[in-house]
């Protein structure tokens, strides 16, 4: 469904990320002559034509020369209707900054006026508490003791912070490691999205986290939970978050509804902010313009077993490095996200990866490289059929893109890090963890070769140990590899196709259980649906150095 709503909600739009904005002459032009831009033609009010000016008297050839400001069309069109004839209307201001109508406070991205840590102190409670009443009204789940998972109460909570008798839950694979760093995702966007910057939301999904596990179950509070929740849920929170403002920028400085719809579906948190506090978080958070590459494609896939399923997935690559004026100030402003789904009723989410630089900077090496290096969050999902593996991770690393020739490049990162993370088979009913936790060391290398707007190979190779260490089962290990190849041939304009091959390993070892080996082995054939009409590569040579 993510998958859906992602590539819905970017491809109506995509040629705005990347259009360039018309020339100040020509808005001006616009302007003089009160003629809206070709992208709002009719919407907003008419724009009053001034009155006549008599002529001037000629000046002096040696007078200094006053240039008026030129506005643009889009700001003076989404003034308030209740200017009154012959009064000059001020500009509303763009979006990310703080200006609104009088008495009211209204939030400025760039210095974080008008952010507030009360709503999102109230918020995420009733949160909590709706989500509590939901639980124990539609699941019917029992805890060791037999008694109901989610029928907490006084008594129960005092008991968790008294005794904080915290242990490694049994709950499903992806309930653990799906379920609970989107429910963190969504305690950090109703943070972030009232002005709060990445540390204090982080802060306030990590608090909510705890608190659910000290009053949201009447289980032991859980370790992984805690780890997964407000760390991976930070991370997934503030990609859905960016992305919700691409697709608010798209339909700025008014997005119209369907434009606020899908940021909804991306963040929802952010979606009720906008709506429910009139014009105070209405202002579209400053992106600085990233480079994108986007893309969503569908097709079918077969396995060794001969096994066949539907594919459906979605991958952005936000502010990759080149963009002349593009800086790295903000945790996350380059991440890797990527998604994908199979038509199988027991693991409909194939993989989730997502890795982010939190703090790191900018670098070129010649007129031909240019690069980012630093500390980057990770959280990666990988489910093939017969086993899964999922981590929370920091890792130190470089991302970056080469010229190899007039209109080839190469992009691509290389990380090593170490985390908390989970393996084992598919897992099976509730209460009997067939899976893994423990620290885990973790490498990842990828690449991209791009000719021109034509053609794409890329090969990755992620690899994780994940040991005994820190959980509650020393006397194992398991060591896991994925191998990704595959093509993309543009066809026309942002249509494509491509062929992609995954290889999954797993080796694993328990104690005086004999070794287990598994492999998955998968070839889609996929139709692509690009983001614009190249394919990555970022640009910044002058054009003589081409």
């Amino acid at each position: 469904m993510l998958v859906v709503v992602l590539a819905a909600s970017l491809g109506a739009g995509g040629r705005a990320l990347a259009a360039p904005s018309p020339a100040p002459g020509v808005e001006a032009g616009r302007l003089l002559a009160g003629v809206p831009g070709p992208d709002r033609l009719g919407e907003g009010p008419p724009l009053a034509l001034a009155a006549p000016v008599p002529p001037q008297s000629p000046q002096p050839a040696d007078a200094p020369r006053t240039t008026p400001p030129v506005y643009q069309w889009r700001v003076l069109a989404a003034q308030d209707d209740n200017t009154t004839p012959g009064q000059s209307a001020a500009p509303r201001a763009p979006a990310g900054s703080a200006a609104g109508t009088a008495g009211q406070r209204v939030l400025d991205w760039d210095s974080g006026a008008g952010k507030s840590y009360l709503i999102p102190g109230i918020e995420l409670p009733s949160f909590l508490v709706l989500l509590n009443l939901y639980d124990r009204t539609f699941l019917e789940t029992k805890t060791q003791e037999g008694s109901s998972t989610y029928d907490s109460n006084p008594s129960t909570i005092w008991q968790h912070l008294r005794k904080q008798n915290w242990t490694f839950d049994r709950d499903p694979f992806n309930v653990n490691q799906i379920g609970h760093p989107y429910q963190g995702a969504t305690m950090y966007a109703i943070a972030r999205s009232t002005g709060l910057n990445f540390w204090e939301s982080l802060l306030y999904s990590n608090l909510g986290s705890f608190t659910w596990e000290m009053a949201g179950e009447t289980s032991r509070p859980s370790i992984n939970d805690l780890i997964t929740t407000g760390n991976s849920g930070s991370l997934l929170g503030e990609a859905l978050f960016r992305m919700s403002q691409l697709v608010l920028k798209e339909d700025a400085p008014r997005p119209d509804a369907w434009h606020e719809a899908g940021a909804a579906l991306l963040s929802p948190p952010t979606g009720f902010n906008r709506w429910a506090y009139g014009e105070r978080f209405k202002p579209i958070f400053t992106s600085d313009d990233p480079a994108l590459f986007w893309r969503a494609r569908l097709g079918a896939s077969i396995s060794g077993s001969s096994r066949q399923a539907a594919v459906l997935d979605f991958q952005m690559s936000y502010g990759l490095p080149g963009k002349p004026g593009y800086s790295y100030r903000r945790p996350l402003d380059y991440f890797d996200f990527q998604i994908g789904g199979l038509s199988e009723a027991r693991n409909p989410i194939s993989y989730v990866l997502l890795r982010g630089l939190l703090v790191g900077r900018d670098y070129h090496v010649g007129e031909n490289y240019r690069g980012i290096w630093g500390l980057y969050g990770g959280y990666d999902y990988l489910s093939p059929t017969n086993f899964r593996v999922s981590t929370t991770a920091l890792s130190l690393g470089t991302t970056g893109q080469y010229w190899l020739a007039p209109g080839i490049a190469l992009q691509g990162s290389v990380l090593g890090g170490f985390g908390f993370g989970a393996a084992g088979k598919t897992p099976v009913d509730l209460g009997k963890r067939d899976y893994h936790y423990g620290a885990t060391p973790q490498v990842l290398l990828a690449t991209r070769l791009l000719f021109g707007n034509r053609t794409a190979l890329e090969l990755i190779g992620r690899g994780y140990y994940v040991s005994g260490t820190g959980s509650d089962d020393s006397q194992g290990y398991e060591q896991i590899a994925r191998i990704n190849a595959g093509f993309t041939v543009r066809v026309f304009r942002r249509h494509g196709i491509g062929l992609q091959f995954v290889e999954s390993l797993r080796y694993a070892h328990y104690g005086s259980l004999p070794r287990s080996k598994q492999a998955d082995g998968t070839i889609s054939l996929v139709y692509t649906f690009l983001g614009d009409s190249h394919l990555g590569a970022v640009e910044w040579r002058d054009l003589g150095s081409r």
